[in-house]
């Protein structure tokens, strides 16, 4: 009797360890998310803030590399502007989708995609860089383009991980670059309708 009470106690001793070790985790999971959840909102905050389209990329590289300590980053827009900066995070293809073929099926799915990337789509990326590139996140940013985040550690980003957050940092991003984007473009339109082109000048330009 008494070494089946200390089987008994034993067994006890084990469940209540492993519901200590449970609780532990589930506690810093949501300390975890809770950190991420203000990251999300500051950088969503500073998106609001932003002047321009040139102002905005360049806060979402900034935030995402000295917010949330990531490696490396490349935003890939599929139009030009000239507010645009040159710089070496940020990859512009005028020409759309078709330039960058080795994403077609990424773009196709719009949905947030970790894990390690194929050669092809690390050198497209991030060119010299490409072999230190371990694992990474890409995000879809709407039909205007692609948002990259690249990491040395190969287990910072997997295929397992919860893409919520992720989610979010992409309709944030979709959403501030769509409202200059817009805005870009319909002053073009404007533009043109308030300077029409004469008809000698139309003529010029079809020779």
């Amino acid at each position: 009797a008494a070494s089946l009470a200390s089987y008994q106690l034993e067994m006890m001793r084990d469940k209540n360890n492993e519901l200590s070790r449970r609780l532990h985790d589930l506690v810093e999971i949501a300390h975890e998310n809770e950190t991420l959840m203000v990251r999300v909102h500051t950088l969503t905050l500073a998106l609001m803030r932003a002047r321009d389209l040139a102002d905005t990329v360049t806060r979402v590289v900034a935030s995402l590399t000295e917010d949330f300590h990531t490696d490396l980053v490349r935003m890939v827009l599929f139009h030009s502007d000239p507010q645009l900066p040159v710089a070496d995070w940020l990859l512009v293809e005028a020409d759309g989708p078709a330039a960058m073929p080795a994403f077609a099926e990424f773009l196709k799915r719009g949905e947030p995609l970790c894990g390690r990337l194929l050669q092809d789509k690390l050198d497209a990326l991030f060119a010299d860089k490409a072999s230190t590139v371990q694992s990474a996140v890409l995000l879809p940013i709407g039909d205007l383009g692609m948002l990259a985040i690249g990491s040395l550690d190969a287990n910072r980003f997997h295929p397992g991980m919860g893409t919520v957050f992720l989610r979010l940092i992409a309709e944030a991003v979709s959403t501030a670059v769509i409202r200059y984007s817009g805005k870009r473009r319909n002053e073009r339109r404007t533009g043109q309708r308030n300077h029409p082109v004469s008809r000698t000048s139309a003529r010029r330009a079809a020779l």
